[in-house]
């Protein structure tokens, strides 16, 4: 009798532990497809979409452009117009951002004396209404983006400024190309997977990684990539010798400050780290406007050549 009631008990211990494993298991996979399909899903366009800052109220020279990214899709953006240098600072939006989110650091460099090109991802900003990704396709319409201004100014002399996804994707895309002479980096993360990981953990406090690796069969089955393949701590060092700043607020919760950290480390000299005490997400302009755009301008004109320099070199 209590032979057979141990079998019953292990029996029901064995439903129940089967039951809890292929629950978890069947969790696990609905957060994993959760988080790719939300990474990825495109956002529905609004009429209010438009109603956004640009430079026009900011006293800027500009002029609206449009250009084909490498798979053939129209891109938006401005170009923030000095005739007299050939110096241009491209600007990479974040994550679901757009370009006038940089409109005021923008301005402050088209002020000191810098062409700005600010621009839209397919499926942000202006063009809404197509999957994105955190980086990986959003790095072909930066490579179009400069494609498009060495076309209109030919021997420009280029400059990166990027926040957040955009940082990332500065320093990605800046590495394989010859033509950015220097990159401003504002919040990157280190990883993919580790930011992923980070608001996975922040969304349902348990840890992240697990539900990240489940992600990345779901993302590479909707998107075509994998974590992997955005992981700027692995690329930052190919940017030498060319000088990077790495700015990154204290109290980031949307990517700790020691992933920005560990972008730095990574990078090879000349290399400059930025910390900004008590700011948020990037955050650090926020703390002292005319400090973060002198700053940011100081450090674009000692890479690509004063104004001065530069207009001397056209009018030779």
């Amino acid at each position: 009798m209590a032979l057979k009631m141990s079998r019953s008990i292990w029996r029901y211990a064995a439903t129940a532990a089967a039951l809890t494993v292929g629950g978890a298991m069947a969790g696990g996979a609905s957060i994993g497809y959760y988080v790719a399909m939300s990474l990825t899903k495109p956002q529905r366009a609004r009429i209010t979409d438009e109603y956004t800052m640009s430079p026009f109220e900011t006293g800027a020279d500009f002029e609206e452009v449009t250009f084909a990214s490498r798979a053939d899709h129209k891109l938006r953006g401005w170009w923030l117009n000095r005739p007299e240098t050939s110096r241009v600072i491209v600007g990479c939006a974040g994550y679901r951002g757009s370009k006038a989110q940089l409109v005021g650091i923008g301005t402050m460099l088209w002020r000191a004396g810098f062409n700005v090109f600010l621009f839209d991802y397919r499926g942000h900003g202006s063009d809404l209404g197509v999957p994105v990704t955190l980086g990986f396709r959003e790095m072909d319409d930066f490579f179009a983006a400069l494609d498009y201004t060495n076309s209109r100014l030919p021997g420009a002399r280029i400059g990166v400024f990027g926040g957040s996804m955009g940082a990332a994707i500065a320093i990605m895309g800046s590495s394989r190309r010859d033509d950015v002479l220097a990159v401003v980096a504002d919040s990157p993360f280190a990883r993919h997977s580790d930011v992923i990981s980070y608001r996975v953990h922040q969304s349902v406090h348990l840890p992240g990684q697990p539900f990240t690796r489940i992600s990345d069969y779901f993302l590479y089955r909707m998107a075509g990539y994998r974590s992997s393949d955005m992981e700027p701590v692995r690329w930052v060092a190919q940017l030498a010798p060319r000088p990077l700043l790495v700015i990154h607020g204290t109290d980031d919760t949307s990517i700790p400050v020691e992933q920005g950290i560990q972008v730095y480390d990574a990078a090879c000299e000349p290399k400059e780290l930025w910390i900004g005490q008590g700011a948020e997400h990037c955050g650090t302009y926020f703390l002292d406007r005319a400090a973060y755009c002198g700053r940011v301008s100081s450090f674009f004109d000692r890479a690509l050549g004063g104004a001065h320099d530069q207009s001397e070199a056209l009018t030779a």
